[in-house]
């Protein structure tokens, strides 16, 4: 076979071979074998150029000769090596007699390891250059014009090919990288949500546990009715965990968060072009719950337009899309949250009947921490671990006088006040006992020893009112009433709107026109 023809071949093979493989340790080790059938050596190499250190490492080395001296560890400067001259000029460069010509910093190595002749050639991709392979070989003299062609060839096949494979192994890094950091938010997003037992053994918590210990299996409709910060969520998350549906999404929609004008789009989609500035197709939250469990939180401020498709999917379980011309079929259980009265929502015209009774399948109500006070130590020294553990604190623990003083107090923002008021605490301890004084707390929600009053909605429209005029009516930012309540800004204007409480001289009910973040 003509010599010409077996180069061909060699390179065919050399190309399949490399495109091949996935790491840089096989890279080299699979077509060393392939030259040498086609250009005999005795020293083959490749060097990879290092910005940081303006010098050449060996990527692999292959050799034949007893004498090693230029090992694979070794490093050459760019500055006065025969490689750094084929790196900058992008061309090939022969020494065939080492004995009587070494204008390079490498070449005295070279020529003590027995070498006869060396070839250096670049790895080109486009106009970049990686490094250089180098082969050298123990008798000198000008080599074939065909074995050189052949080597630019099999350079040019090299250089693409640890390109590819530094590509897919930096895809492999960043894919290990990520599968690490989505295991990591999986635990942050657990530690967030408190994943895991419900903190508490009332009896009044027990009961509520063991429906939803009944109902979680199901498919069945859960509707969760409880103040705000008692976690109405937190039990949503519970009944979707002990369901068959738990390795499925769990998609949390806010029903009071989402504007009117977009609320259809955000639940059920749109088509693209089906209004201005929809450019492409939107999947909604019912779509992304499918197979899943879709938790309607505050549904009792869902528009009544919305309440009308919310209806239609229960009943037909599908949904149409904004400007769709066909229904797309869902498969999701439906649990949804309210703090609201429903019953009277619907005597006001707020809430329809229908949807409430289809949504009030099996109903949950989540007691106020103030009706489990045996469980406020409990949840307290719970979230004193969280805080010692998010905080980097050493062992921490409650004064007596502390617990006296929580049980005391009416908790009208439930777990999530007690929540905040505990990490606060913990941020101004300078030791390892905390101290929650008067200043943590608002007086008028102390129960000091004696039952609760029998109308608590006075109770709790004297303590927002207290708050605001602590706060001089500010609702939102850090130091607005809502943040000290531990309630969230449009469920307090909420409640605020429920208990009568109107705009009094001095308050600001608005929002911060630069500062939406705060809010």
């Amino acid at each position: 076979m003509h010599p010409i023809d077996l180069n061909y071949r060699a390179l065919l093979e050399v190309t399949n071979v490399l495109n091949s493989q996935r790491d840089t340790d096989s890279l080299w080790r699979a077509i060393a074998g392939q030259i040498k059938q086609v250009v005999p050596w005795e020293r083959a190499g490749i060097t990879l150029y290092c910005p940081e250190s303006d010098s050449f490492h060996f990527y692999a080395v292959e050799t034949s000769l007893p004498a090693r001296v230029l090992q694979r560890d070794a490093v050459i400067p760019r500055v006065g090596s025969a490689v750094g001259w084929v790196y900058k000029n992008h061309r090939v460069h022969i020494r065939p007699d080492l004995k009587m010509e070494r204008p390079f910093s490498e070449d005295d190595l070279y020529w003590k390891e027995g070498l006869g002749r060396m070839i250096n050639l670049p790895l080109l991709t486009g106009e970049r250059c990686l490094g250089t392979l180098n082969i050298g070989s123990i008798q000198s003299g000008e080599p074939d014009h065909d074995d050189v062609e052949f080597l630019c060839q099999v350079a040019t096949q090299i250089a693409y090919a640890i390109a590819h494979v530094q590509a897919y192994e930096e895809i492999d890094l960043l894919r290990r990288q990520l599968a690490h950091q989505n295991a990591y938010l999986v635990e942050e997003i657990k530690l967030t949500h408190n994943f895991g037992p419900i903190v508490g053994e009332s009896h009044a918590l027990r009961k509520t546990l063991s429906q939803v210990k009944a109902v979680g299996p199901t498919s069945t409709t859960v509707l969760i009715t409880g103040e705000t910060g008692t976690g109405k969520e937190l039990l949503a998350r519970a009944i979707h965990e002990l369901s068959p549906r738990r390795n499925k999404p769990f998609i949390r929609v806010n029903c009071a968060a989402i504007p009117t004008g977009l609320m259809e789009s955000e639940l059920f989609g749109h088509e693209r072009g089906a209004f201005t500035g929809a450019d492409q197709r939107r999947i909604g939250r019912f779509e992304l719950a499918d197979g899943g469990t879709l938790f309607l939180d505050e549904i009792g401020e869902l528009p009544v337009e919305a309440q009308v498709k919310l209806l239609h999917v229960l009943e037909n379980e599908e949904i149409d899309r904004v400007g769709g011309t066909h229904s797309v079929p869902v498969d999701l259980r439906i649990v949804a949250a309210t703090n609201v009265d429903l019953l009277s929502a619907i005597e006001e015209g707020r809430f329809r009947s229908d949807l409430y009774h289809r949504l009030r399948v099996f109903p949950l109500v989540l007691p106020p921490l103030r009706e489990r006070p045996d469980d406020i130590p409990l949840i307290a020294r719970h979230f004193l671990e969280r805080c010692r553990v998010k905080l980097k604190r050493p062992l921490l623990e409650l004064s007596e006088s502390t617990i006296e003083r929580l049980l005391r107090y009416s908790w009208p923002g439930n777990v999530r006040e007690l929540q905040n008021v505990i990490e606060r605490g913990v941020i101004l301890s300078s030791s390892s006992v905390v101290d929650i004084d008067d200043q943590f707390l608002i007086p008028s929600a102390f129960m000091t020893h004696v039952p609760p009053p029998s109308n608590l909605q006075d109770v709790e429209r004297e303590h927002i009112k207290c708050v605001l005029e602590q706060t001089q009516g500010r609702i939102y930012g850090p130091y607005g009433a809502a943040t000290r309540l531990g309630l969230n800004p449009s469920t307090l204007r909420s409640r605020m709107k429920k208990l009568g409480i109107s705009r009094t001289a001095g308050f600001n009910l608005q929002p911060p026109m630069h500062s939406s973040g705060n809010a």
